[in-house]
């Protein structure tokens, strides 16, 4: 099924799917380019890669402890009496950080995690929504990858978008302008019919909630090393742009990142796939390992560039796969927790990976912190290996098993045949 023909076509033609689509997508636009937003900031403030790693990863894993209790508090209290405000407070801590700058670092810091906890959970939220305005499943899954295709385009244009603003105004005017279109695509998700209508499931009262899915914790602990890998090339491709041409050449470089993944995805969507997702989710992880190496190589900037853009094929397919992997195994009632779990656990890696990579850079030069990315790569992939029997059995479907062996039981007992089965496979 083609790209232009009854695929995506067919998912945006559906009602609401497009501003849903859309406005989820500006929603997120300032979380989705915060990294580079927050590294060019401190650099024009005069703060050193550590600095600027250090607020990024204090960004990301504020934001990373925000998403799960958010999306937590989504499940139980509904979509707009959660994002908004939500997305309000984040960007008056980005306002924060944007006038206070850097000179004062406690103050600095304290900006950024108000920014990061309490980005809206748009992410997490659309994929629970998919299903009440799509309805099948086939549908729904051809929608996570459009999904990931589209967060391709945000992290192709976004870092774009940064830089540009950079050039016209400064840094601290790029940070206002992308926070507050932030707020328009969260406000146009929330004021939608879907969103205001939609209930999650009942859900078991447990404190660990949607982490009491083994198979959702092995998915997590994989991209958490996903996250690391991409966190580390932020700042790892900072460094090579100072020596290359500057802010332009990292812009291009993130955005060829993107763009890569942006044709990884959308080939990845334009046909159904046989078999279990899990084990295509490890096939596609080792082809993103495998893409993260050759940047060690360092090389000019057009072969940098096409490098980058190699090194982001397979992320879209890796993440739309784990998008249906993440809907298989979370437990009932807690979709929209899971999902942003899974939004958590990759936001610490890309802290840790943007932490690890500054201190590399300044011992080991350039080539150390692209090293951290292969082996975060590498290490996602270990654990889809190690943890293949856990992401086999997938409670939900083993739930759906369960419910049919006790209808046919009952079935058996009164005398009934029940749909879709003949009376030669009662007997």
């Amino acid at each position: 099924m083609g790209v232009t023909g009854g695929g995506y076509a067919d998912i945006l033609r559906a009602p609401h799917a497009m501003r849903l689509l859309v406005g989820t997508l500006v929603g997120r636009l300032p979380n989705g380019t915060a990294h580079v937003a927050i590294v060019l900031f401190t650099r024009a403030e005069g703060g050193g890669y550590s600095l600027a790693g250090a607020l990024a990863a204090v960004y990301g894993l504020a934001t990373a402890a925000g998403q799960p209790l958010l999306g937590r508090a989504v499940d139980l209290y509904g979509q707009p009496r959660v994002q908004f405000p939500a997305a309000v407070v984040s960007a008056l801590g980005m306002v924060w950080l944007a006038a206070a700058g850097i000179g004062v670092l406690p103050v600095a810091f304290a900006a950024v995690v108000v920014a990061g906890f309490f980005t809206p959970p748009l992410e997490g939220g659309l994929r629970a929504l998919w299903p009440s305005v799509l309805g099948r499943e086939d549908r729904v899954h051809r929608a996570y990858a459009l999904d990931a295709v589209a967060q391709e385009v945000m992290f192709t244009v976004g870092p774009l978008l940064v830089t540009l603003l950079v050039w016209l105004w400064s840094p601290a005017a790029a940070l206002l302008v992308i926070n507050v279109a932030g707020l328009l695509g969260a406000l146009s998700v929330v004021v939608s019919a879907p969103s205001r209508a939609w209930r999650s499931e009942p859900r078991e009262a447990h404190w660990l909630g949607a982490l009491r899915s083994g198979g959702l914790l092995a998915l997590l602990g994989s991209f958490f090393f996903v996250g690391l890998a991409l966190g580390s090339i932020t700042v790892a491709a900072m460094a090579y742009a100072d020596r290359h041409g500057g802010d332009a050449v990292y812009g291009g470089l993130m955005a060829a990142l993107g763009l890569g993944a942006l044709v990884g995805g959308l080939v990845y969507g334009a046909r159904p796939w046989a078999g279990a997702p899990e084990a295509r989710l490890r096939v596609l992880v080792g082809l993103l390992a495998l893409g993260y190496l050759p940047l060690m190589l360092v090389p000019g900037v057009v072969a940098m560039t096409v490098l980058a853009a190699v090194s982001g094929v397979f992320l879209a397919p890796a993440i739309a796969c784990a998008f249906i992997v993440v809907d298989r195994h979370a437990l009932r009632g807690t979709v929209t927790e899971a999902f942003s779990w899974l939004v958590t656990t990759f936001g610490v890696g890309a802290a840790l990976g943007a932490a690890v990579a500054g201190p590399a850079l300044e011992l080991a030069g350039v080539t150390a912190g692209f090293a951290v990315a292969g082996a975060g790569g590498l290490a996602a992939l270990l654990v889809l290996l190690a943890t293949r029997g856990v992401l086999a059995v997938s409670p939900r479907k083993a739930a759906q098993a369960a419910e049919h062996v006790v209808r046919v039981s009952e079935n058996d007992r009164n005398g009934t045949v029940e749909p879709g089965f003949s009376a030669g496979r009662q007997a």
